[in-house]
């Protein structure tokens, strides 16, 4: 089973993702997740990711595809987070699922409004060190930028300051939105309203892979 995750930076693909994997069991892979490791280790990809990610642009794809296929064979199946984001990524991500005959199973776009995804993207800040999610707003830490997980210094990511959200949102248009366009000339694209409460969302997400994929039990 391999669902593809899309939708804006805001959107909250990554908060909702995690809880489907725990849901589900399947394996939650989020390109964004394993680039900020490979920042935080220092590697050859971090130190090469860290401009375009300071930036607000998008790695290449050669090093993402690389970095993505050692990780899409798991029994219980995948969902894919921030991956793929450009119609090479996509094309790559089919030739990689048709070796072994798995293709893409669904692809649910989470949509939010333009003013809503500035608002939740100015208030997102993550842990440096466990990379613990927190929305300064709704759900800020205990003691202010230290993380309640692990004692980490918790700031709002770079690529979240209002500088780059501009850029990042015209960056989702150009190259992201066209990927919309590649799964639903293959089949149906899932739009999902992703307004409302955490919960309500995960809801609506859930109710659509149990619709989407019999044998997955989401609850």
């Amino acid at each position: 089973m391999r669902i593809v995750l899309m939708g804006p930076p805001g959107a909250g693909k990554g908060t909702q993702a995690r809880r489907l994997s725990e849901s589900t069991g399947m394996k939650h892979l989020s390109t964004g997740d394993m680039l900020r490791a490979e920042v935080a280790s220092g590697s050859e990809l971090g130190l090469l990711a860290k401009g375009f990610m300071d930036r607000g642009d998008l790695v290449p794809d050669s090093h993402i595809i690389a970095m993505i296929q050692q990780h899409i064979d798991h029994p219980a199946g995948i969902l894919l987070d921030g991956f793929p984001r450009t119609v090479v990524q996509a094309k790559a991500l089919d030739e990689a699922l048709e070796q072994t005959n798995t293709p893409v199973d669904q692809v649910i776009h989470m949509s939010v409004d333009i003013d809503e995804l500035v608002k939740r993207l100015s208030n997102r800040a993550l842990c440096g060190d466990c990379q613990t999610p927190y929305n300064l707003e709704s759900d800020p830490p205990s003691q202010p930028g230290i993380c309640d997980n692990c004692g980490g210094s918790v700031a709002v990511r770079v690529d979240d300051r209002p500088e780059a959200v501009t850029h990042r949102m015209k960056v989702y248009q150009d190259l992201t939105a066209p990927v919309l366009d590649y799964y639903k000339s293959h089949g149906d694209v899932v739009e999902i309203v992703a307004t409302g409460s955490p919960d309500e969302v995960f809801e609506k997400l859930s109710q659509t892979i149990k619709s989407g994929m019999p044998g997955v039990n989401a609850n």
